[in-house]
């Protein structure tokens, strides 16, 4: 799909799409809670169908309600020796954990940028727990065979939190019992604690001992006629799924370059890492209101300003923050480059060649992303390199561009933020879009 982005004045008002992290997390936790979950305001997301796909290969049903699922499960309990989690980082690296509960033999594969990516972590910590692995060096498709038997392990959290919280996950749902995971270098802390407000939600208590140490204490009752574990009260459980950080902050920025509006449906309390946007909106002198229901956004009178900040913890906010350093005046430096070699693209060098393409510079310095911005943005024909973010972050910056922004694979919004055309289009964004017959690799 090929969609064009006309210079824009945007206003009105938008409910935040949902959380993919938030809505993948529920899915994981209602296949492991027995019993009947509600999950409402769910995500439809191709990473959210994915994992909704995903838990009923790994033996739950759902009923789905339009705004609500009915998710019914009795645990890992495989109807298919494969799930396939399409082209989610987060599913693979979750559920491959949960799927190693069950003693079958499970392939695990994934489609598009996830078949390139390294899980050869998999490869050296199932061992340690059990778990029989066979990979393609380091690569998908997994074979595996459990039952996972929790251990203490030591692991190294530099290259994702994902890994964590799969392991976490399936240690609770183990019963594991007086047990630590040690961590290294942990990075995107709070998707940790977003994956353990989640658990505690459902009934899982694990110690966070300063994101070095996860402890699971020991529990001596036993439930009627089922081993000592955490494992929750087999009651109804609801559970709301937030609104999405991440994808918000593409609108905010979009109200920050091209016009005042107000997004809606946020939590200002979430533990969502991409909510430290804000901070970089409020460095870069945006015009903004954070209230507890609303967040009400525009340009400043005087322009944006270049901004410092480090984007170690929220690599996923490079994309829009570089749309926004491209209308800002003067140098903005982002740091933690490193974290963007193995995303849906590696982003460090996408974002630099198609914004180069509008004219904008930047420079990589090691860890440090340069952003020279303030010379305005020309209109250009540009590609998502089938990422979702970058898609999105050069239909932002389009909005004030000085000819139409002309998008190429712009379907790449779909795995995670199907609806961000048509909300653009909602803030009177002028947008049309045409099916192309052809795809650039």
């Amino acid at each position: 799909m090929i969609v064009t982005v006309q210079p824009s004045q945007i206003k009105g008002s938008i409910l935040a799409p949902t959380s993919k992290s938030s809505m993948q997390r529920a899915c994981a936790a209602a296949l492991l809670a027995k019993g009947k979950t509600v999950i409402r305001h769910p995500g439809r997301s191709n990473d959210d169908k994915a994992a909704m796909d995903t838990i009923q290969k790994l033996g739950a049903t759902i009923e789905d309600r339009g705004n609500e699922l009915i998710v019914t499960s009795e645990g890992i309990q495989p109807v298919s020796a494969e799930i396939n989690c399409g082209e989610s980082g987060l599913g693979i690296r979750m559920f491959t954990p949960l799927a190693a509960l069950s003693e079958k033999e499970i392939i695990i594969s994934g489609s598009g940028s996830l078949v390139t990516r390294p899980m050869d972590f998999f490869d050296e910590i199932f061992p340690q727990l059990g778990i029989k692995i066979s990979s393609n060096q380091g690569k998908l498709p997994l074979h595996i065979k459990g039952p996972l038997q929790p251990a203490n392990i030591e692991v190294d959290g530099s290259l994702s939190s994902q890994f964590l919280t799969g392991l976490l996950m399936a240690f609770a749902a183990a019963g594991a019992k007086d047990v630590t995971i040690t961590v290294r270098n942990l990075t995107s802390k709070p998707y940790i604690d977003l994956t353990l407000q989640v658990m505690k939600h459902f009934g899982w208590e694990v110690q966070n001992k300063n994101y070095n140490d996860f402890y699971f204490p020991a529990y001596a009752e036993a439930t009627a006629g089922e081993p000592a574990t955490q494992n929750p009260k087999r009651e109804t459980r609801n559970y709301t799924v937030e609104g999405d950080w991440s994808g918000a902050a593409f609108l905010l920025v979009a109200g920050a370059i091209a016009g005042n509006i107000t997004v809606k449906g946020l939590d200002v309390h979430s533990t969502q890492a991409d909510k430290a946007v804000l901070q970089a909106l409020m460095s870069s002198e945006a015009s903004i209101s954070i209230q507890p229901e609303q967040i009400e956004i525009g340009p400043p009178a005087k322009g944006l300003q270049a901004f410092h900040f480090n984007a170690t913890e929220c690599p996923d906010l490079f994309p829009p923050l570089v749309a926004l350093a491209a209308y800002c005046n003067g140098t903005t430096s982002i740091e933690g480059v490193k974290r963007l070699t193995h995303k849906e693209s590696n982003r460090a060098l996408t974002l630099q060649e198609e914004f180069g393409k509008m004219g904008v510079i930047i420079e990589l310095q090691d860890d440090l992303m340069l952003i020279k911005g303030g010379n305005g943005v020309n209109g250009a024909t540009v590609h998502s390199h089938h990422d979702h973010r970058i898609a999105m972050a050069c239909a932002v910056a389009g909005l004030k561009a000085n000819g139409e922004m002309i998008i190429e694979e712009a379907q790449a919004v779909n795995k995670s933020y199907p609806d961000f055309y048509d909300h653009l289009q909602l803030l009177q964004a002028n947008i049309n879009s045409e099916i192309n017959n052809f795809s650039r690799l």
